[in-house]
């Protein structure tokens, strides 16, 4: 018996199981395509999305594949900029850039290497689910391959299968929300060095026809456009009609077209993520609209917040319960940024010349106070990662500077492993002895230079953010989920507080 099965293995679902493979659980990936996704239909991600890579292992190998742009702009029907996100100058304080590009084919191609390290996890492709059983232990998932049912037993059954999840079908869990009726013409290709026309980062805010058009990695672009009333999908995915509509920003000639495919948005979110021992995942679960870019990023959270779960509870060190808390902290977050995106996408939909002069209007009247225009330029209005239970410092994401370790500058998470972690200046031996909680790895914070031999790792704060976090959360000890997100701070240890501060309120 198998202790996770995964349908699917697109980006969301090849993750989930590096994931599940690093948390050392025996692990099925089903995926339906007998070959690697060939089509560049995902393209952007965040710095939360390469926080999640690296808690996999693979932050390195992906983000070298990636482009991060310096800026994004906001233009009217004339080209002129009424709004911009200096991406630059934007710092989470994660580890990483703000906002990244990717190919999907080769970023799939990383995903799925990684899971060759793991002896534990098997990919099996050309294979469908067709169906599932419940049992009290375990869930029987019926699969299909060349042409024969065969059936497979697991303690738990993961559907990263997408928005026509079959996991989700099989399981009789419906979707609640709207689908927006105005179709898109999504064109993917590869420029010639100097063929481009636009060099930035651009939602272009024409009232006649919204678009959004971005370069790539490896020389690639990204170009969306709405269709307008009566025009014909079938008829704007032709190569004369996407020469047109590319020409302001590449050049035709120089622009090979790799996928040109015309879609609606939705914002429909799973009735409910968990039903017994299957879960739902990624588009599965959730869609939103496409405006801040985050669709594929819900779902790499989504990974992070269940795997680790579902690892404690095989482990013994949770119980069944610990599974609850995936739908009711993930969803409230998604549900954020869906409505987010919604808000941005109404700035950008505009669709009357008198509407689009208002808000072109009030935008730059608006960014003459400077507090508004800061928040734009540095991406304030994007959802921050907490939790829904946040109390101070508990069920926010703690941050992720480099540290210096044996005279070497690494990022903080590579210090701290994939398991929890209790980290901070009070931590010592007697925190280690006296932990009574979940496997942890247990790490010091030192200032710079001052870091030497002894049982617990010690990490040289060498930029002063971990010490400033410490300092204006006033504890010196936190405890971390896998997935980075603040515990507790504070531990108890036997005979009262002892080293590491009084215990503090505690999340899930």
């Amino acid at each position: 018996m198998y202790e996770a099965v995964v349908i699917g293995c697109g980006p969301v679902g090849a993750l989930t199981a590096n994931l599940l493979g690093a948390r050392g659980v025996r692990t099925l990936v089903v995926e339906r395509s007998a070959e690697p996704h060939g089509q560049p239909r995902a393209f952007s991600c965040d710095d939360e999305a390469l926080r999640v890579y690296q808690q996999a292992g693979l932050r390195a190998q992906v983000e070298r594949d990636t482009y991060p742009p310096r800026r994004a702009e906001y233009v009217n029907a004339r080209g002129r900029v009424f709004a911009e996100i200096a991406l630059d100058e934007v710092d989470f304080g994660l580890g990483a850039k703000p906002l990244h590009f990717f190919d999907q084919p080769r970023l799939e191609a990383t995903l799925r290497r990684g899971l060759a390290r793991f002896p534990h996890v098997t990919l099996r492709t050309g294979a469908e689910l067709t169906g599932l059983t419940r049992h009290d232990g375990h869930v029987t998932a019926t699969l299909r391959q060349d042409g024969r049912e065969t059936e497979v037993d697991t303690r738990y059954l993961l559907g990263a299968d997408g928005a026509r999840s079959t996991t989700r079908v099989a399981a009789g869990i419906g979707l609640t929300g709207t689908s927006n009726a105005e179709p898109w013409l999504a064109v993917s290709g590869v420029v010639e060095p100097g063929a481009t026309r636009v060099a930035a980062t651009r939602f272009v805010c024409d009232w006649r026809r919204p678009a959004f058009v971005s370069p790539g990695a490896f020389g690639t672009h990204r170009l969306e456009f709405m269709l307008l009333d009566g025009e014909d999908p079938a008829a704007m995915t032709g190569a004369g009609a996407i020469r047109e509509l590319v020409a302001p920003y590449v050049d035709p000639d120089r622009f090979e077209v790799t996928r040109a495919v015309v879609y609606t948005f939705h914002h429909l979110v799973a009735d409910r993520w968990r039903d017994g021992r299957v879960f739902l995942l990624g588009d599965a679960a959730h869609q939103m609209p496409p405006f801040l870019g985050q669709g594929l990023c819900s779902g790499l959270r989504d990974a992070a917040n269940l795997t680790w779960r579902i690892a404690q509870v095989l482990r013994g060190d949770a119980d069944d319960a610990l599974l609850d808390g995936y739908e009711a902290e993930r969803r409230p977050h998604t549900e954020a940024m869906a409505r987010t995106s919604l808000r941005l996408g109404r700035v950008f939909l505009v669709r009357s010349r008198a509407g689009a002069a208002v808000r072109d209007a009030v935008l730059r009247a608006a960014q003459a106070v400077p507090r508004v225009r800061r928040a734009i330029r540095h991406f304030e209005f994007k959802p921050r990662p907490a939790l829904p239970d946040r109390r101070g410092a508990v069920g926010t994401m703690f941050p992720q500077p480099d540290v210096a370790v044996g005279g070497r500058r690494v990022p903080l998470d590579d210090v701290l492993g994939a398991e929890f972690a209790v980290v901070g200046p009070g931590v010592g031996a007697a925190t280690a002895l006296g932990w009574r909680g979940p496997v942890a790895r247990f790490v010091r914070v030192v200032p710079p230079g001052s870091a030497a031999p002894g049982d617990i790792t010690a990490v040289e704060d060498v930029d002063g953010v971990l010490t400033a976090w410490f300092a204006r959360h006033g504890t010196d000890v936190a405890v971390l989920r896998p997935d980075r997100f603040v515990h507790a701070t504070g531990v108890d240890l036997p005979g009262g507080a002892g080293e590491g501060g009084a215990r503090a309120d505690r999340g899930e």
